[in-house]
């Protein structure tokens, strides 16, 4: 399951360990194991699981499928 959350400040990306600010959006991967992956902004539109489009005339962000 994926969702996207907000950070308090004390969130590590998973793939590239920096810490995630506070309020910057991030995602969490959580597979039927029970493995929580927290992956950044940058991180995952690397792996393809963010992607830009536009939505009312404006560029968003966004961690659903197309």
């Amino acid at each position: 399951m994926r969702r996207g959350c907000m950070s308090l400040g004390d969130v590590r990306c998973d793939d590239c360990h920096r810490i995630i600010p506070h309020s910057e959006r991030y995602l969490v991967i959580e597979d039927t194991g029970g493995v929580v992956l927290r992956l950044c902004v940058d991180c995952s539109l690397k792996k393809g699981y963010a992607h830009y489009k536009v939505e009312k005339g404006e560029q968003v962000l966004t961690f659903f499928s197309e």
